[in-house]
């Protein structure tokens, strides 16, 4: 980031205006207040305002609580607003992928990938979903003690690598997790901490930790790629498609584009969905109001078979579940978007380069759009009798042109998953309370341990 001088933010215009926010430190800025709980900081910026000016470093930075201003920088992505550069450690796990090109790189890319996680094919991968969860809660037996952290992350590998690979497991899924756990770590690491100002060649304990980690990443999807390339011509699997997709030139994606996108959807796939449904049962658990109605809902339409793909639309409450669920505890906690020349928020001019951010964690729990924030209430979301919320108070999977494309996947991974389990078990989560930790994704503090009790 580079500092940025140009006209102030605080002409006010159509009742909006930037307001300051908290003193920072001369150098450092906000950084060190930042770090420490970068969600208690949104909060605090929050209650600033809806449009607040502070400090990233020397960086001029402008933070968004308003669902209005959210979906002007959301819409306007690929417009007048970039995307930032993430860090090194972002870029050595991502690559140049989907959620990190920029302009006609990125819309490729995008023309090339969305057509494997359309609704159609989403379809055809919800009987592998139900399936992989069937065969976890055939595992399991009344009054067992589980980490639930360790059993979701595994049930959705599981099915990450079943449907993006075709295969039960990578070449060595366990190395493949572990390499993930780093990543999720120093990423969240070095977005948070003094190793987001530090040039990408300064060597960090940090970056060296990573590098090895997306070595180990590299080297296991290569192998999966290998045997796809030397395989059958014709899979059902995400990466199947993506070897054969062709842009609107005939050009095909390379290898390291094949990388890039296989290694974002799976942690779309795996990452995102697993750290989900954790939440869903910590939450559930302190619910027993909710948990009734979810297995009333779930003894209604399904009685004694498995969930199917035409069962997600017939499952509304469990939808709200875990609409709820990302209300409460959104797996990506922050956007950001950088301006480009001409850009505007509210009307009013912003200059060139200012950093823009945005975040899912504080706007979810404002209580100008939702109701008594921290209650978990999944009716709030019934569609004839829940509450009104406006348009970008609530975006776990970002909004505008950049929106996430695997949102239909990972809805129905969720649902499919929440019915098999929960029809057959009620997980009571070991009693205390359970913290986020901002990394990659929102995850919790400490290990979920529960006691399941077969229903």
């Amino acid at each position: 980031m580079s500092t940025q001088t140009g006209p102030a933010l605080d002409t006010p215009a159509r009742g909006q205006a930037f307001v300051p926010g908290p003193k920072g430190l001369p150098l450092l800025g906000n950084l060190p207040r930042f770090a420490k709980n970068p969600l208690a900081f949104f909060e605090l910026l929050r209650g600033h305002g809806d449009m607040v000016r502070w400090r990233f470093g020397r960086n001029r930075c402008v933070f968004l609580a308003d669902p209005d201003r959210i979906g002007e920088l959301l819409t306007e992505t690929e417009g007048t607003f970039d995307q930032p550069s993430l860090g090194v450690a972002f870029r050595a796990v991502m690559g140049n992928g989907i959620i990190v090109a920029r302009g006609r790189d990125w819309r490729r890319k995008r023309s090339l990938v969305q057509p494997s996680v359309r609704p159609r094919q989403v379809k055809s991968y919800a009987a592998t979903m139900a399936a992989a969860a069937v065969e976890l809660a055939d595992s399991w037996s009344d009054g067992q003690r589980v980490d639930i952290k360790r059993e979701m992350a595994a049930l959705t590998q599981k099915i990450a690598v079943r449907t993006i690979f075709g295969v039960d497991s990578p070449a060595d899924s366990e190395a493949m997790g572990r390499a993930m756990d780093v990543a999720q770590l120093e990423i969240g690491k070095e977005f948070a901490g003094i190793g987001a100002l530090l040039p990408d060649w300064v060597p960090t304990p940090g970056r060296a930790r990573i590098r090895k980690a997306a070595a180990v990443i590299d080297a296991e999807v290569g192998r999966v790629v290998a045997r796809h390339r030397d395989g059958e011509s014709e899979r059902p699997d995400l990466l199947s498609r993506l070897l054969t997709a062709v842009d609107e030139s005939g050009t095909r994606l390379s290898d390291e584009e094949i990388r890039d996108e296989t290694v974002t959807l799976y942690i779309g796939g795996h990452e995102t969905t697993s750290s989900t449904l954790v939440w869903a049962w910590y939450l559930l658990s302190r619910n027993p109001r909710v948990r009734a109605a979810l297995t009333e809902e779930l003894d209604g339409v399904l009685g004694d078979r498995e969930p199917g793909f035409d069962d997600y639309a017939r499952l509304p409450y469990a939808q709200t579940v875990v609409k709820e669920t990302l209300r409460l505890y959104p797996t990506i906690w922050l956007i950001t978007g950088v301006a480009k020349e001409g850009a505007r928020l509210g009307g009013l001019p912003v200059p060139e380069g200012t950093r823009v951010w945005t975040s899912q964690w504080a706007t979810h729990r404002d209580a100008r759009w939702f109701p008594e924030p921290e209650e978990f209430r999944p009716e709030r979301w019934d569609e004839e009798k829940g509450e009104e919320i406006a348009e970008y108070a609530w975006f776990p999977f970002g909004g505008g042109p950049r929106v996430c494309i695997g949102t239909r996947f990972a809805m129905v991974e969720a649902v499919l998953i929440l019915a098999v389990l929960a029809r057959r078990f009620d997980l009571d989560v070991d009693p205390g309370e359970i913290g986020p930790v901002p990394s990659l994704t929102l995850q919790p503090d400490r290990d979920v341990l529960a006691t399941l009790r077969a229903r």
